[in-house]
């Protein structure tokens, strides 16, 4: 299939989602702004222009399969240039997305997106996930830390009623990882559950890893 916006919607649909006319116009803009400035800044490899919906935007907003409803709020851990926040917020335009990166020249990057989307529900902060004290309903993780301490940071700053998405893998067989992640988190006291999503959602599959209390 070839990389366009029927990822987005894909992904919203598998995750039990959709999305309007006026949403996909601007995950497009967001799309370009990926290509035109977030690429040649070095936020993303120089060969990810041609899978910027299947690899990107559409796996950002399969996420979404972690929650029946959107969610009040969610923390975007190691979001980079908006990946899988910048979505999120697009599909949920009612939902507080903070944005965290500990990288100056990443948040430089986040605001200018920000600006150039129009979002309004979208927090940039910079500062390390490590540091963050206060507790959240939702939290995301998309490779910026290592999958156990995601589980860890999920096991303190998740409220009481809080979900977690990892994104795991992007490789067909079953992450060998995953019942090791499954098990550390019921240590925890947290609940871990394995995500696949098919093929046929985003041209390829992946693996996601939801937590909760």
């Amino acid at each position: 299939m070839t990389d366009s916006p029927t990822f987005a919607r894909n992904a919203a649909e598998f995750a039990g989602f959709s999305l309007s006319d006026d949403q996909v116009e601007t995950l497009e803009a967001y799309a370009a702004w990926l290509g035109h400035e977030a690429i040649p800044a070095g936020g993303l490899g120089p060969r990810e222009g041609g899978r910027l919906w299947g690899r990107h935007v559409g796996d950002s907003l399969v996420f979404a399969a972690g929650w029946y409803e959107a969610p009040i709020e969610i923390l975007d851990i190691g979001s980079g240039v908006g990946l899988p926040g910048i979505p999120l917020a697009i599909l949920w335009p009612d939902t507080a997305v903070t944005l965290l990166d500990r990288g100056g020249r990443r948040t430089r990057l986040l605001v200018r997106a920000i600006r150039v989307l129009g979002l309004e529900n979208v927090t940039i902060a910079k500062g390390d996930a490590f540091d963050v004290a206060d507790e959240w309903s939702g939290l995301t993780f998309r490779g910026a830390v290592t999958p156990p301490e995601a589980v860890g940071l999920a096991s303190r700053l998740l409220t009481d009623e809080g979900v977690a998405v990892l994104g795991l893998s992007r490789r067909p067989e079953r992450p060998d990882r995953g019942d090791d992640l499954v098990s550390i988190a019921s240590g925890l006291g947290l609940e871990a559950t394995l995500i696949e999503v098919p093929d046929s959602v985003l041209g390829g599959p992946a693996w996601l890893l939801r937590i909760g209390r």
